[in-house]
């Protein structure tokens, strides 16, 4: 299998720049796996595709400022730093541009000053291990000098931080956000839940590998990288009704998706656990839990669309794009959603 099997063209004016105002408003695309054949909504009508006993899984990550703009303490030369892993000690595990400026022993100034960073170390692919150093609250300090870690394909600067994150985001620590969560409203949560609709509220911290391209040819040479997930024992207890009640199981986004796939055990049964998760989903993967995903238009040739294409058979997922293409869909973070059922 190729990663070149997974290419769609798209151009370059439908990849959203900015989120709309009215979050539920996107555009809809509903796919049926089995069939292909493909439905045109409005977002906020999603509601009409659940069922009472249905679980929705969402992912309550929270997206943290995570992008600092530094100056190097010895030369004043800019730089800027991405935080990636927590670790214990006020270190976390960065993304430093530009690399070179940043050995070992190097000391940065954030904010004249209220945060400042040492680098200690050069691990994995050349990220860099940074030591932090400030009085107060580092999350506040975050806050008031961090901008949202905005993937390449969005070069417009995002006026409300708010908006790169779900309404339901509650736990810090996310590099990028759960795009398909960003389509839902308090309102429609509302109203999914009084259908009487189960939400299951699982959590993982989305990593930058989301955004890595595929750099091998073979599809199955290529390592995930790994992201922390949690389930909780109420979270594990509804999925596992619906599944035993003959009901679905329906994913937003696909870090619902890979966390609850990680969890699964041989029966397809979820158990509350909290871990480490590099699991690769593309085409020939059988899915223990998922029955039905709810997610956004992803880039050509990534982890993203093999994974959907895993669910709905690549054919039929390359001409639900061709088409979304056609009718001039929005794409990617800040575009439309497609519900494949």
């Amino acid at each position: 299998m190729k990663t070149s099997d997974f290419y769609y063209d798209l151009p370059e004016e439908l990849i959203a720049q900015d989120p709309l105002l009215d979050r539920a408003s996107s555009r809809l695309l509903v796919l049926d796996k089995e069939t292909g054949e493909t439905q045109h909504h409005v977002f906020r009508e999603i509601a009409g595709y659940l069922e009472p006993g249905d679980c929705l899984v969402i992912n309550d990550t929270k997206v943290i400022p995570a992008r600092l703009i530094g100056a190097k303490e010895e030369t004043g030369a800019k730089i800027e730093v991405l935080l990636l892993k927590r670790g214990a000690d006020d270190v976390w595990e960065t993304l430093v541009k530009p690399g070179r400026k940043a050995k070992p022993g190097t000391r940065i100034s954030f904010g004249n000053g209220i945060l400042k960073g040492e680098v200690t170390d050069v691990v994995e692919e050349g990220n860099r291990l940074i030591r932090f150093e400030y009085d107060g609250i580092f999350e506040e300090i975050l806050d008031r000098l961090g901008q949202m870690p905005l993937p390449p394909y969005i070069t417009h600067q995002l006026e409300d931080k708010d908006r790169y994150n779900t309404v339901y985001a509650a736990h810090s620590g996310s590099a990028a956000a759960p795009t398909a969560g960003l389509h839902f409203t308090p309102e429609l949560l509302r109203e999914i839940e009084e259908k009487g609709v189960d939400i299951a509220r699982v959590t993982l911290h989305v990593g930058l590998g989301t955004f890595r391209p595929v750099k091998v040819d073979d599809v199955e040479n290529h390592h995930m990288h790994s992201e922390f997930y949690m389930i909780s024992e109420e979270a594990a207890e509804k999925v596992n009704r619906a599944k035993d009640t003959g009901k679905r199981v329906i994913c937003v986004g696909t870090t619902s998706c890979r966390t609850i796939e990680s969890a699964a055990d041989a029966n397809g049964r979820l158990k509350a656990c909290s871990g480490w998760t590099d699991i690769f989903i593309y085409p020939g993967y059988r899915f223990q839990i998922l029955d039905a995903l709810i997610t956004n238009f992803h880039l050509p040739e990534s982890t993203l669309i093999m994974l959907v294409s895993a669910l709905a058979g690549k054919d039929h997922v390359l001409s639900a794009y061709r088409e979304a293409v056609k009718e001039r869909y929005r794409f990617f973070s800040f575009g439309d959603a497609m519900f494949i059922k």
